[in-house]
């Protein structure tokens, strides 16, 4: 490289710098990382090396295929959070590296990305401070945000669509666990989502008929162990995120379906359990019931946002390690991120809620939340929760989305740090009694995402 490559390179990251100490949100020290998607189908013009590739950054002291380790934690305590930090020098837990993926359609949906792309800049805030078009319709598909400037922005683009997916069926399994890596609880479940705006994949679209004022549709219910069993809740969101969804819920005991309160979301939905229906996707709740978004940090981080698909299990469950009983943590790949936006809010519209905020770590290119870390009332770190995802593919195994390889989450970890007790949850590919995992396939909303649905899953 010439002497003045070398010098501007060198400016750009002093700028990169200077605009992350003012709070400026251009995603990539070269440019914007989606002009760059733009104009290469690639990230890495954005960056420079030493931010895609782990054995620059470290002067080749780890490299893809390694593991960070208690023994080697030092070298990349910078690209970590403080609580995966202590897990790992204090807790046994490993994280193997793999090279930086470079292609954003390896991290989202295809659909969602041609969706951001078509519509970039077509995005507004109202007058209520819900995200419209330009000519004041709901959103229309994508992300709203993709070259965010402001922390708003951020969380308002994610919370409207978690997944990425215009409709899924996740099922997973649970396992929450004591201090001491005992079992406490085992749970099995699906989790349905569908949007009712903003769809970029199913018809009808953009908007599902009559529903425009309704920004998704969300169920979970229950089919282990067997005193939960039948278990079923329904969340219908209001596309005015100053208002709270309507819950549902089918209780067996009582056999008919029971509406709930939705204000009160800093509790588990089962004994046990450490994930909140607060914390579902780092944005549970309604953006605008949260507030004081603010830019916190922003830098390099290591995330695991591909390689988290087991194939080689026939039910693509994962292996553990860590803890007194090797099994606490999830076995996880991670990759070095150029770039996260660390963002921190509060819960402006929850009085009497047990956190005082929430701190959140978002890949800079897609939006997603890679980790979370919550705070009591006193300030003090109280929950954490960090993701994996994957494209579902590896080598000629592979599960489809339509025309592309299914993309999602793999696994999750949400601990309480004050206690010590984890709940694991991941992503299989069927459940006992045959429900299976589905992606943007209509029947969803008829079979999971209706009060008369929540009620036959029960029986």
């Amino acid at each position: 490289m010439s002497v003045t490559g070398c010098h501007s390179r060198a400016q750009a990251r002093r700028t990169f710098l200077a605009n992350s100490a003012r709070g400026l949100l251009r995603a990539g020290v070269f440019g914007s990382a989606w002009s760059a998607l733009w104009r290469t189908g690639s990230i890495a013009a954005a960056y420079p090396d030493e931010l895609v590739s782990i054995e620059e950054y470290t002067g080749g002291k780890l490299a893809p295929g390694h593991t960070i380790m208690a023994d080697n934690v030092a070298l990349v305590q910078d690209l970590l959070d403080p609580v995966r930090h202590h897990q790992i020098a204090h807790e046994g837990r490993r994280l193997r590296l793999a090279p930086t993926t470079t292609d954003l359609f390896k991290l989202n949906p295809p659909e969602y990305l041609e969706a951001s792309l078509r519509h970039r800049g077509q995005a507004r805030f109202d007058a209520g401070g819900n995200v419209v078009t330009r000519d004041g319709q709901p959103w229309i598909g994508g992300n709203p945000f993709p070259e965010p400037t402001t922390a708003l922005e951020v969380f308002a683009a994610h919370t409207l669509s978690w997944g990425r997916h215009d409709a899924a069926l996740y099922v997973s399994r649970e396992y929450d666990l004591d201090v001491d890596g005992t079992v406490l609880y085992q749970y099995a479940s699906g989790w349905a989502e569908m949007s009712t705006v903003a769809r970029a994949s199913l018809d009808p679209h953009p908007y599902l008929p009559d529903m425009t004022d309704t920004l998704r549709l969300q169920s979970v219910f229950f089919v282990e162990p067997g005193d939960i069993q039948g278990t079923a809740y329904l969340n219908i969101w209001p596309y005015d995120q100053s208002r709270f969804p309507e819950l549902y819920g089918y209780l067996p005991a009582f056999k008919r379906v029971r509406r709930f309160p939705t204000n009160q979301r800093f509790e588990p939905l089962n004994p046990g359990s450490e994930l909140y229906l607060s914390d579902a996707w780092a944005a549970g709740d309604p953006f605008l019931t949260w507030g004081n978004y603010r830019v916190v940090g922003r830098g390099p981080f290591l995330g695991a946002v591909s390689g988290g698909w087991n194939a080689r299990h026939p039910d693509w469950e994962h292996a553990t390690h860590g803890g007194p009983q090797h099994n606490r943590f999830w076995d996880t790949t991670v990759e070095l991120v150029p770039e996260v936006i660390v963002i921190d809010a509060e819960p402006t519209g929850y009085p009497r809620a047990p956190v005082s905020r929430k701190r959140v770590w978002f890949d800079a290119r897609t939006l997603l939340p890679l980790a979370m870390t919550s705070y009591d009332r006193r300030g003090q770190p109280f929950r954490f929760f960090d993701g994996a995802y994957s494209v579902y593919e590896d080598g000629e195994a592979r599960v489809m989305d339509g025309r592309h390889p299914y993309w999602s989450w793999s696994t999750v970890h949400a601990c309480n740090v004050q206690t010590g007790r984890m709940t694991r949850i991941e992503q299989v590919r069927a459940l006992p009694g045959g429900e299976h995992m589905r992606v943007n396939d209509p029947s969803i909303l008829e079979r999971y995402l209706t009060t008369a649905a929540i009620q036959r899953l029960g029986r």
